[in-house]
């Protein structure tokens, strides 16, 4: 409660670094899943020593346990990302009495705002589902799915098909979510005009960037601002990075290093956009680092780097968060995973209704 009072009274005098505070700003979340330091050095080292990450304003750290875990999961820390709260492995969108607690998504939703998840896992994946279900398990997709069918998401984008139309108990969501219209392809993804776009890039799961994974990221993210802009309101875009987890999972740096380069260049085409808006707020980081990743060699002037790993599993290291735009300075500081959403909620109710 202190520290929400603080956060009123930061914002009640706050003014728009860019010289105006009139209206509610765009919100980019970005989640890197698994995305530790290491892993960022990993992408950085083999990308000529850049990263996106340098025109960030400002950098802090989190802290990731879990409520009954000192190493977290992505469905414990998608939730305290996303509402708040401290919850169990493997629970999505409870809180630590199994009851549902909003996302910072539903309540943009509710308030106005469009609102997009994109992801390179499929779309009932635990980070991207944290944002929009409701369930015991990460593990119940087929629930998970008909959850988002419900949610009034605008744009969503992600692997994970067979989960609306190959279900266990044989309903077909997409026939069902007749107020949508499915892209087959980015190309008709991007010329479908309307405000409710469902684009599932593959029947199950996504392959890995190294594997030739199309379409990009950043195509996508490029495509689903520039639908959300359209529409003259604010709006909230959840940006995944799914697959850095796994290459940390599998040890498997190729994989790691490819999904990191990707993720770098989507950072990119984000930052460009905020920084011609004037009025986007964009947050990046990670729900956990994943594998133990260090970097022990490497030749800067070829960019290439040796990594080793101490796990296969994730890791209770402290992630970074980085931010750039309007009201980017509430998220410098180390603190609790769980007061992005705090921070998220404070600005948004600073606003009326957004209709």
């Amino acid at each position: 409660m202190f520290k929400k009072l603080i956060l009123f009274l930061i914002l009640s005098s706050y003014v728009n670094i860019f010289g105006q505070d009139t209206k509610p700003p765009n919100i980019i979340m970005m989640i890197g899943d698994g995305m530790g330091l290491s892993a960022i050095s990993s992408g950085m080292y083999s990308n000529n020593n850049y990263t996106s990450l340098e025109r960030t304003e400002y950098v802090g750290l989190l802290k990731t346990h879990s409520l009954d875990n000192l190493v977290t999961d992505s469905a414990a820390s998608g939730t305290a990302m996303s509402s708040g709260v401290k919850t169990y492995n493997r629970t999505v969108g409870l809180d630590g009495s199994l009851s549902s607690v909003k996302s910072i998504l539903e309540i943009c939703r509710d308030r106005g705002y469009m609102t997009a998840i994109i992801a390179t896992s499929t779309i009932v994946h635990a980070t991207p589902a944290s944002y929009y279900s409701k369930v015991k398990s990460r593990y119940q997709y087929d629930e998970i799915a008909s959850q988002l069918s419900k949610s009034n998401i605008n744009f969503f984008v992600g692997g994970g098909e067979k989960y609306f139309n190959d279900r266990l108990d044989g309903r077909n969501l997409i026939n069902e979510m007749d107020d949508y219209f499915f892209a087959n392809s980015l190309e008709s993804y991007k010329n479908i005009n309307s405000n409710k776009i469902g684009y599932l890039t593959y029947y199950d799961e996504p392959i890995g960037k190294n594997e030739g994974r199309e379409p990009s990221l950043e195509d996508i993210a490029h495509i689903t601002i520039q639908k959300l802009k359209s529409f003259g309101k604010p709006f909230f875009l959840l940006v995944e990075g799914s697959q850095i987890d796994w290459g940390g999972h599998d040890n498997d740096s190729e994989h790691l290093i490819s999904e990191m380069l990707e993720f770098d260049r989507t950072i990119e085409t984000v930052f460009n956009f905020a920084d011609k808006d004037k009025n986007t707020l964009v947050v990046i980081t990670a729900d956990h680092e994943t594998g133990g990743v260090a970097i022990v060699d490497g030749n800067r002037e070829e960019s290439l780097v040796e990594i080793k790993y101490i796990s296969e599993d994730h890791t209770a290291t402290m992630v970074p968060i980085f931010s750039l735009g309007p009201y980017s300075s509430l998220f410098k500081g180390v603190y609790d995973n769980t007061e992005i959403f705090d921070k998220l909620e404070a600005i948004i109710k600073k606003w009326k209704k957004y209709f």
